[in-house]
């Protein structure tokens, strides 16, 4: 297993969190926060900080959506798929960022400039379909306002 060129940075989180009483999410949120991702060579660390196998680990990292196992792309798109949204458009909305973004949901552009992720909330109900980029919020999303979003991020529509 190759070492982690950030192994004195995760042996500080571990010592940060590993008193905590369930550690280990706020463990792999602050480990996500500091590299962007949860590196695979984190898992076995974490486990032995926390007593716990390396599969409970790794199944509470893949079964909570926001965290992501590689590094993301330059802007973060994501696109709500809960029910509000999805009576307002969002599959459709869903359909025309995988055409402007040039890559399906949860997968990140070849160049490297979005990642495309669904959630299954914003908090923006009653002004749906709601997008995030970044950290920023947006509201009644139609495909020409997300063409706009894409326009001043500078990405590029892919040709097809």
């Amino acid at each position: 297993m190759p070492a982690m060129p950030e192994a004195p940075l995760l042996a500080d989180l571990i010592v940060h969190h590993r008193a905590t009483p369930g550690a280990l999410l706020p463990l792999l949120h602050a480990v996500q926060d500091a590299f962007g991702h949860i590196p695979s060579e984190a898992v076995p660390a974490i486990a032995e900080a926390l007593n716990l196998s390396r599969a409970e680990v790794h199944g509470v990292i893949t079964y909570y959506h926001h965290f992501r196992q590689w590094p993301a792309g330059r802007h973060v798109v994501q696109v709500c798929q809960a029910e509000s949204c999805q009576a307002c458009g969002s599959r459709a909305l869903t359909a025309a960022a995988e055409r402007i973004f040039g890559c399906a949901l949860g997968q990140t552009r070849a160049d490297g400039a979005v990642t495309l992720e669904a959630v299954y909330c914003l908090g923006l109900c009653a002004q749906s379909p709601a997008v995030q980029v970044d950290e920023r919020l947006h509201a009644r999303v139609s495909e020409a306002k997300l063409a706009r979003i894409a326009q001043q991020l500078g990405v590029q529509e892919v040709a097809a």
